[in-house]
């Protein structure tokens, strides 16, 4: 197995926002792509990942491997990585993940894989009525202005806008998104569909945003919401957050 990376940027990135929610990561590597899989230990988000073969300049998999790995530490050497330096993948005969950084300088380092667990995740077949694309900018506002009042977020999809409410003690925010050329919303229901999701994970998975400006949302009422950060031919980071039902 020899993976190389001319823009280091994607997997880096990748691996900074995939480790606020899980410590370890079971990596399948296959001829399409490096892929993750993971749960965070409250069971309460998935990651899903994929870092297609387009997006390197070097793709040599023999056969699919697995590998897992601490992504603290994964993390730490990856930080190394300079935006023009070439990064390279390499699995040696002593089952250590080499990790290769060449610019101005070489630079290796060598990460112990883990044992792997037996349980493999899957990914949820998951049906959604409520699609919404826009900018990830627009997103981070709302939820960092919900934020600001509430621990949570309610996501209220209309026709024509989504609108993203919280509400504390003495506070409350409301962000209404209309549908526009920067929004597009599509929604099979004929009622205005709500759910409500934690402030403190929609934060951590925000950060998608530093993989591509487009971020898909997709929601039912009281189900898990899905956040979709795609850059084609090189990228696919997908969020699943379980909702916050509230017992009338």
């Amino acid at each position: 197995m020899k993976l190389t990376l001319v823009e280091p940027k994607y997997l880096r990135e990748s691996i900074n926002i995939i480790s606020e929610l899980v410590s370890e990561g079971r990596f399948k590597v296959t001829s399409n792509g490096v892929e993750l899989v993971a749960m965070d230990q409250a069971n309460v988000a998935m990651v899903v990942f994929k870092l297609l073969s387009s997006c390197f300049v070097e793709y040599t998999v023999e056969k699919d491997t697995d590998l897992c790995i601490n992504l603290q530490n994964l993390k730490q050497i990856l930080r190394r990585a300079k935006p023009n330096d070439a990064l390279t993948l390499e699995l040696g005969d002593d089952s250590k993940l080499h990790i290769i950084l060449k610019g101005a300088s070489t630079r290796k380092f060598s990460l112990a894989t883990l044992e792997l667990d037996e349980k493999e995740q899957k990914v949820p077949d998951l049906t959604f009525p409520v699609i919404i694309t826009t900018s990830t900018d627009t997103l981070n506002d709302a939820i960092e202005d919900v934020g600001v009042v509430s621990e949570s977020a309610s996501f209220i999809c209309e026709p024509d806008k989504l609108t993203v409410r919280g509400e504390g003690d003495f506070s409350k925010a409301n962000i209404e998104i209309p549908a526009s050329e920067r929004t597009e919303i599509s929604n099979d229901s004929s009622d205005p569909v709500r759910s409500k999701y934690s402030i403190e994970y929609l934060k951590k998975m925000i950060l998608g945003s530093k993989l591509t400006d487009k971020v898909t949302i997709l929601f039912d009422k009281d189900y898990p919401l899905k956040l979709d950060f795609k850059e084609v031919d090189k990228v696919q980071l997908s969020f699943i957050l379980a909702p916050r039902v509230e017992n009338n």
